[in-house]
């Protein structure tokens, strides 16, 4: 058996004897929020990141680049084409054979398509288009693609999930998998699945990425975060969208 083979044997076992683990008992961090954030994520008028939705919405329909084209010109109205998109990146992209999560193929659509310039990781514009297309897979279960192409990044980021690292000598597993649901500085400890990326933490203030939050745990742990184009990101969200398949989409959404 190759290696490439194994690791996705592995995978699938791994997320099969999970779900069996649990009865299936996963849960999305906003069951573990309190009565009053889940309001807020569920009122479109009260959830903070809808700001963000809006400007993308206005972004979907502008022209840029040497091209002037906009989203809408290739892929015309979102609320349909855009439907199930997120709940499916970490994918190969086309252009180049190589995975990209969803930031990366907005990121190819302008620099391939519109001639433009790739925007910012943790940019406003970056994150508004981000939202705009995530909220038209609200609903949707998470279903990663069954390339074989990605299963050595899913299997380096099952490895990452499960190493222990920084001064505190944690992985994630340690926290999300041993020790979900416990209380930690008087917060319930989530199973981490990335079911509502980008969000608005009432932390920061602002809409975030998956990579920021992940960049966040490997601080927490007394670690040096990877920088955002670090292939680490990519394969822990590849791995994550793995363990959380069939988890609905509830993006954008809010958490402490």
């Amino acid at each position: 058996m190759t290696g490439l083979r194994l690791a996705a044997v592995l995978i699938a076992v791994f997320t099969a004897s999970f779900a069996l683990a649990q009865g299936d008992g996963r849960r999305s961090g906003y069951q573990d929020m309190s009565p009053a954030l889940q309001k807020m994520q569920d009122d479109d008028t009260a959830n903070p990141a809808m700001l963000f939705v809006q400007a993308g919405a206005s972004a979907w329909t502008e022209k840029a680049g040497a091209a002037g084209k906009s989203c809408a010109d290739c892929h015309g109205d979102a609320s349909s084409s855009m439907k199930g998109v997120a709940a499916r990146y970490p994918a190969v992209a086309p252009e180049t054979g190589q995975p990209v999560d969803l930031e990366g193929r907005i990121n190819l659509c302008r620099t391939t398509r519109q001639l433009a310039d790739p925007l910012a990781a943790e940019s406003d514009g970056l994150l508004a288009l981000g939202a705009y297309i995530a909220l038209q897979s609200r609903g949707q279960p998470i279903a990663p693609p069954g390339d074989p192409r990605l299963s050595s990044l899913r299997a380096e980021g099952a490895d990452l999930y499960k190493r222990r690292q920084g001064q505190l000598n944690l992985s994630c597993a340690n926290c999300h998998d041993d020790n979900a649901g416990r209380k930690l500085a008087g917060a319930s400890i989530p199973q981490g699945h990335p079911t509502g990326y980008p969000i608005y933490r009432l932390e920061w203030q602002a809409l975030g990425s998956l990579k920021r939050r992940l960049r966040n745990c490997v601080v927490g742990l007394r670690a040096e975060p990877w920088p955002y184009e670090a292939r680490e990101y990519l394969a822990l969200e590849s791995w994550l969208m793995v363990r959380a398949r069939g988890l609905a989409i509830d993006a954008p959404a809010v958490r402490p």
